[in-house]
């Protein structure tokens, strides 16, 4: 498995919960909810959404079964309260990375290629299975941004 699909994200994507908790701690505290403009969105949310959804898509792998709905009231409720506080974010965040990570390593090969029907179309699970990788990648470099705004980088 060491040099499987399964076995790139694991180490990938614990390489970018690391980089992302980085990015974060470099954004002074007392910024990590400042946003530079009205609708940008601040360094914890988006760390907060990370650590939300890497949870919520380790369940979408393990049941193969979109469940979040089209109503994301609740996430963005559940996502605003976790912002607020650095530390539960940075704890979800390495709970859900682990628990994605196994759910990850646990995906046949031979299951890559199933689709899940999703809101915005079908996706294939190795599709599914890259996402908390690429999210967190994501969301580093708009943190990152976010510090070289601040003169932190």
């Amino acid at each position: 498995m060491a040099g499987s699909l399964q076995g790139f994200l694991k180490r990938a994507t614990q390489k970018a919960a690391e980089d992302l908790t980085a990015a974060v701690l470099r954004v002074p505290e007392d910024k990590r909810n400042w946003s530079p403009m009205d609708q940008a969105r601040t360094a914890l949310d988006q760390a907060a959404e990370c650590a939300i959804l890497n949870g919520s898509t380790a369940d979408l792998i393990t049941t193969r079964v979109w469940r979040l709905g089209s109503d994301f009231s609740t996430f963005l409720k559940e996502k605003a309260e976790l912002a607020q506080d650095w530390g539960a974010i940075q704890d979800l965040l390495q709970q859900n990375t682990a628990r994605v990570i196994d759910v990850i390593l646990a995906v046949p090969e031979e299951d890559l290629a199933q689709t899940v029907d999703m809101p915005w179309g079908p996706m294939t699970l190795d599709q599914i299975i890259s996402y908390p990788y690429w999210n967190m990648c994501y969301h580093e470099g708009q943190i990152n941004y976010i510090a070289s705004m601040l003169g932190c980088l």
